[in-house]
Formats: C-alpha cells, sequence, structure tokens
C-alpha cells in the first residue's frame, strides 16, 4: 500500500513538472538530430570480406584461421596501409602532438576490424569517410596478406634450396674427383674393362692381337701388371661412381621439388565474399543516438526534479 501511494506522489511530480520535460525532451531531441548531422560527424562507410586461409601450414597450435588473424594483425600489414593510402593526413593526425603515433593507432583500430566469424572464416570490416577507400583498403589488406605469406614461405623455401645446392655442388665436386682419378687410370695404364679384361688375360688373348693375328706378349705383361696394381682400385672407383651417382639423382629430384615450392606463385586466401563500395553509410546511427540521449537527458531532469521536491519544507498539514 505504501508502493502504491508512493507512486502516485511520482506521478503527481511528473503531472506538476510536465511542462518542463516535454520542453526539455524536445530540446534533447532537437540538439541530439543536430549533433549527429554531417556537420559534427561525418557519416562512415564499411566495407566488408569474407575469406577463409589456403596453401598454409599450421604452425605449433595454432587453427589456419587464428594464424591468418596473426599475420593480417601485424604491424606490417598496418604500417603498410598507413603508408598507402596516407592515414596520417586521412585520419588528420596533428604529428606535432607528443602521442600521436598512440592517436593514429587507436584510429586505425577504431576503423579497421579484424575477426573471426563463428565459421572460421576471417571477416574484414573496414569504416572509412570515403566508402572506395574502406573498399580500396579492404582489398589492400588480402594483397599484403598474401605477400607476407609468400615472403615467409620464400624465405623458408630459399633455406631449403640452398641447402641443396650447397650438398649437389659437393656431390658435383665428389663425382668429378672419381672420375677424374678413373680417367687417368684408363689413359695411363689402359684400365677400362675390368672384368672383360680379367678374362681376357686369363685367355691370353687381351684384344691387343697385332696385324698379323699375333698376340702381343709385351702389351700382354704390361696390362697384367696394371691391373695387378689398380685393378681393385679401378673396380671401386666404379662402384663409388655408380652409388654416388645414384644419390645426386635422389637428391635432385629433392632439390627440384623445393624449387618449385620456392617458384610457386600461389595465393593464399579463398575469398567469400569480395569487399563492395557501400552506396550507404554504417555510422552514425542517428536515431539510436536521438533515442539514448533523449532518454538520458529525461531520466537526469526527472533525477533532478526529485532532488529539488525531496528539499523543499513539508507543508504542513491543516
Amino acid at each position: 500500500m505504501e508502493k502504491y501511494f508512493r507512486n502516485l506522489n511520482l506521478l503527481e511530480i511528473l503531472m506538476k513538472w510536465k511542462m518542463h520535460l516535454g520542453i526539455i525532451t524536445l530540446v534533447a531531441i532537437v540538439l541530439s538530430f543536430i549533433f549527429t548531422g554531417p556537420a559534427f560527424i561525418k557519416p562512415r562507410f564499411k566495407s566488408t570480406a569474407i575469406l577463409y586461409p589456403s596453401n598454409i601450414k599450421e604452425y605449433s597450435d595454432e587453427s589456419l584461421t587464428e594464424q591468418m588473424l596473426q599475420i593480417m594483425q601485424s604491424t606490417d600489414i598496418r604500417d603498410s596501409l598507413i603508408n598507402k593510402f596516407d592515414l596520417i593526413e586521412h585520419y588528420k593526425i596533428d604529428t606535432t602532438k607528443k602521442y600521436w603515433k598512440s592517436a593514429l593507432y587507436w584510429t586505425y583500430s577504431r576503423n579497421v576490424k579484424i575477426g573471426k566469424t563463428p565459421y572460421e572464416a576471417v571477416q574484414i570490416d573496414v569504416y572509412d569517410i570515403d566508402p572506395y577507400v574502406a573498399c580500396d583498403m579492404v582489398n589492400a589488406i588480402i594483397k599484403y596478406y598474401d605477400r607476407k605469406i609468400a615472403n615467409l614461405h620464400n624465405t623458408k623455401f630459399n633455406e631449403v634450396v640452398s641447402m641443396y645446392e650447397r650438398y649437389l655442388n659437393r656431390k658435383s665436386r665428389e663425382l668429378d674427383s672419381l672420375q677424374n682419378r678413373m680417367r687417368y687410370l684408363s689413359t695411363e695404364y689402359g684400365l677400362l674393362e675390368y672384368e672383360y679384361q680379367t678374362q681376357q688375360v686369363m685367355k691370353g688373348v687381351l684384344g691387343t692381337i697385332d696385324g698379323n693375328g699375333r698376340v702381343n706378349r709385351a702389351e700382354a705383361e704390361r696390362l697384367r701388371k696394371n691391373m695387378e696394381m689398380y685393378g681393385g682400385e679401378m673396380v671401386m672407383l666404379q662402384e663409388l661412381i655408380k652409388q654416388e651417382a645414384a644419390n645426386y639423382a635422389l637428391i635432385k629430384k629433392d632439390y627440384d621439388r623445393a624449387w618449385m615450392d620456392h617458384d610457386r606463385r600461389f595465393t593464399y586466401s579463398n575469398i567469400i565474399s569480395h569487399p563492395q563500395v557501400a552506396d550507404k553509410k554504417s555510422t552514425p546511427i542517428r536515431w539510436v543516438i536521438v533515442l539514448i540521449s533523449t532518454v538520458s537527458a529525461l531520466f537526469l531532469s526527472i533525477l533532478v526534479i526529485g532532488i529539488v521536491e525531496n528539499s523543499r519544507p513539508a507543508t504542513p498539514k491543516s
């Protein structure tokens, strides 16, 4: 019952001050409508892109989407956008102030939003007073993201390619050394086909018969001595060359694959929704601001009226 009479008392006060409250409400509506106009708050246009990562590998425990977010939010991409679109001038940042960089980065973070959707895609939202600039900035973020991933991959694959090149050069020098030694034994000591020559020596024919069909005994004896001295080395050289050539071919295959990875020209994002030039402003939403301002002014007015009424001395009852 007491609550009922208290509500009646509140209604009586509101009715008593209804003219003032009406004027305050009207003034709040008019002022909030004026101060949310383009002359005071410039309208901002929004451009959006939705994309998924592509052609990349996970690092540590990050998902591919989280990795994409980390890279798009990196200082490299932020600074590239600041330079490309001259955002210091565009955002009217006063560089004579002490904390102008903090003001620049805060304005950038207010206008550039990069987050994750419920479906594990990445959403890029850019707000700007120029709808074309907003759209171009979204495209630039995607472009710089692809470029940064390509640079990271090229750096890594370049290390792999360099490793294989050093290995192949070393193997090539080893093969050349073995082949040079075998060539020396062939030219200086007449060792060519060890197994075949051994058979001929055993038969006493050797394949060096002179024009009269006689066996060249002196040449046969010379070859026999050479084979005794260098035959084992010749066999070892032939086997080593065969093994080293096979190893070289395997490494060359891996090298070619690493070079293909290094030289590839991929994009690293699948764009689901491309950015578009907005034809309608995104902020400010004037009716929301007007509503909040009006309700706030009305509530504050009622609060002040309540204080005024309670501060008055109570009227003695007759």
